[in-house]
């Protein structure tokens, strides 16, 4: 039997409240919906006249119909914590992100049970069983996204949600599968995670979410079974059954299906990337590049396509096509998940169950920034999400390779530097016919070839200005070689319909340059802002030692440098600072950074340890289920057998009821059959 995590509270100031600021919110909803909203009408035993609201919202409850919502509620109605009141009614509310409907259960206790869907005009209509079949599929699909990876900060985002896992057997997978299967030609509806900039048949939250359950259960033939059928009626689809063919280690049926499709369709995106992805993961960079460059071809307008491109760059060592590639990458502005917007509550009422109590995991939940020296508080980059954080990577990636010297010294070579600008600006006013600077930079081929002597043509998006997700530019440092500011966007706009004239002779050096766009030009600011901290921090620590003094630094801050050596591939260090934090204070965030960090050094004892502490401070928060600890302990079980594991995690000095709730884990790798569980 599951344990289920304890009921949060949170009360209303006025009554029914938490309802109207649903109904308000549906218009604006762009992504999946916010979680389940459950409300509750509580009345004193001793004066039935006076009502309470009390709510909280949920994901992964079985949505599939109104008598499994009003089960979920009627589980609710006995708390151990409130003896004096009863509740009388409870609202649970359910989006349908297909057809944008808020789908309602009504449930009088006693006595009757009524469901109707909500649309966005907040006008009543009848609940029909094709409404229910989509509504539950984005309940499972909620469950999964709105997940915790075991860090905390998407628990940390909204007070008070239980979190459980929707699918636990192999009956309510086929029920998952077969629902996917009746709409995944709509799944493009659903709209699509930040790198994507239109969804479409394979690109959805639809196709992220199956793929994200099968990579996390290990339910390769189900998910084979399910495109297989899918892809008779498509050929499209044959890029997401090549990338679980490649996951279950099918890798020759992976190989052979993509060519197959690819000679049917030529000129598929997805198809081309897959093929590129699995070349360079194999070492065969070389075989890829041609692949990922007709990949940006045939969709110019995504993220992805030039983000694979400029990873093979990267892999070939060929540094100044990477940054160019880079360059040429269009962003979009961060769409975060949609999550609900609630009045002020009257208080908020946040139990512990017992199962749960550990005290080497009680955290305040509170981040105290106020223990935090500004410099570390301000670093952009940690701040970074959807496009702007791959392509950050990219760049620390290059400068882990290559180093900061030699990354300025690349960055001159390809791109116009200030002086440059104006010292060409200047023989421009005394000299009118000579070539407009910006126009040179984006009609002129790149000097450099890509390695079968044809000339690499790079075309440019438009500049995008600051959004959410994107970098603002740090203050500026003065005693650094810093990055120049690039010219403006209305200048890089001017002349980007002149065709190249490959007639004309080499030009000169400055004209062979590309304009860093602004975006870009901010990121080696970010990023020369985290290699300056990162260098302070590791002097500072080695002159401490050498006097043999103790470095201080409080837990928040020593979280924060973990984040920014694990940014710039700096992984012993990124440990190190992890386990200081974690020697004064709990973070699940700490906790999560040695986890992963053991896991690539196959330490099975450590990384056992901090699965154990981040699976009971997930249930402390409401949460059962981390589709990301439940990945980690698979893994961990494919690759050791159960009964090692088992014994390891039992051989750990906390309380019992602490470790029965990771057993909870491993008994559903078990529950799936997954390689390893039989022992």
């Amino acid at each position: 039997m599951v344990t289920a995590p304890a009921v949060p509270e949170i009360y209303e100031d006025e009554l029914h409240s938490a309802i109207e600021a649903r109904a308000e919110s549906l218009q604006a909803l762009r992504e999946l919906g916010p979680p389940d909203l459950v409300h509750l009408i509580k009345q004193p035993i001793k004066s039935p006249t006076k009502q309470v609201g009390v709510y909280h919202h949920v994901t992964g409850i079985d949505a599939s119909s109104s008598a499994s919502l009003a089960a979920y509620i009627n589980t609710l109605t006995y708390s151990p914590h409130d003896k004096q009141h009863k509740v009388v009614s409870g609202l649970y509310c359910c989006y349908n992100a297909f057809s944008r409907l808020d789908m309602r259960v009504q449930v009088y206790i006693p006595g009757t049970v009524e469901s109707y869907c909500i649309d966005e005009r907040g006008d009543k209509r009848v609940a029909t069983d094709d409404l229910w079949l989509e509504t539950y599929l984005c309940s499972v699909l909620r469950a999964y996204s709105y997940a915790d990876d075991g860090s905390g900060d998407t628990i940390k985002k909204i007070v008070g949600v239980r979190r459980f896992n929707p699918i636990t057997s192999t009956e309510s997978e086929h029920k998952f599968l077969d629902a996917a299967e009746r709409l995944f030609f709509n799944g493009w509806q659903l709209g699509s995670d930040p790198e994507i900039q239109v969804p479409n048949l394979v690109s959805n939250h639809l196709t992220t979410g199956l793929i994200d359950y099968i990579h996390t259960t290990g339910r390769y033939a189900s998910g084979i079974n399910l495109f297989e059928k899918l892809r008779t009626r498509d050929p499209e689809i044959s890029s997401l059954l090549a990338q679980v063919y490649i996951a279950a280690d099918e890798e020759v049926k992976a190989v052979q299906l993509l060519h197959e499709a690819i000679q049917e369709l030529p000129m598929d995106y997805s198809l081309l990337d897959c093929q590129a992805n699995f070349c360079n993961k194999k070492g065969r960079s070389d075989l890829a590049l041609d692949i990922a460059k007709r990949s940006v071809v045939s969709a110019p307008s995504e993220f992805g396509t030039w983000a694979r491109l400029a990873e093979i760059y990267v892999s070939l060592e060929q540094w100044d096509l990477a940054l160019l590639t880079l360059n040429s990458c269009p962003m979009f502005t961060y769409q975060d998940k949609d999550a609900p917007r609630m009045p002020e509550p009257q208080r908020v009422f946040l139990p512990i169950m017992p199962e749960a109590i550990c005290d080497e995991i009680e955290d305040s939940n509170v981040d105290d920034m106020e223990l935090v020296h500004p410099t570390l508080r301000k670093l952009h980059a940690a701040g970074f999400k959807g496009t702007f954080l791959k392509a950050y990577a990219l760049l620390t990636e290059i400068t882990k390779k290559i180093g900061w010297d030699q990354l300025l010294r690349i960055r001159s070579q390809v791109f116009v530097m200030e002086e440059e600008y104006r010292h060409e600006k200047q023989t421009i006013s005394h000299n009118p016919t000579s070539r407009n600077a910006s126009t040179t930079a984006l009609r002129s081929p790149s000097p450099t070839t890509n390695g079968h002597g044809e000339v690499k043509e790079v075309p440019e998006p438009e500049p995008q200005e600051g959004a959410n997700g994107e970098p603002s530019a740090p203050p500026e440092a003065d005693s650094i070689e810093k990055p120049g500011h690039t010219v403006a966007s209305e200048v890089v706009k001017a002349g980007s319909s002149d065709e190249p004239d490959n007639n004309q002779p080499n030009y000169t050096h400055f004209q062979n340059k590309r304009l860093c766009e602004r975006w870009l030009d901010n990121l080696f600011m970010v990023l020369y802002e985290d290699l300056r901290v990162y260098t302070i921090w590791r002097t500072e620590m080695a002159q401490y030692r050498q006097q043999q003094l103790l470095y201080k630094k409080s837990p928040e801050e020593w979280e924060i440098l973990g984040e920014l050596a694990e940014r710039l591939h700096h992984i012993d260090e990124a440990v190190e600072a992890y386990e200081n934090c974690l020697q004064m204070k709990f973070s699940p965030k700490a906790m999560r950074g040695v986890l992963k960090l053991s896991e690539s050094s196959h330490n099975v004892r450590d990384v056992c340890g901090a699965l154990i502490r981040l699976v009971t401070w997930q249930y402390r928060w409401y949460s059962e289920f981390s589709p990301s600890l439940l990945y980690t302990i698979r893994k961990l079980i494919e690759e050791e057998g159960a009964v090692k594991i088992r014994s390891i995690i039992q051989g750990t000095s906390l309380p019992q009821h602490v470790l029965d709730l990771t057993h909870q884990y491993a008994a559903l790798c078990a529950a799936f059959r997954s390689s390893g569980s039989d022992g």
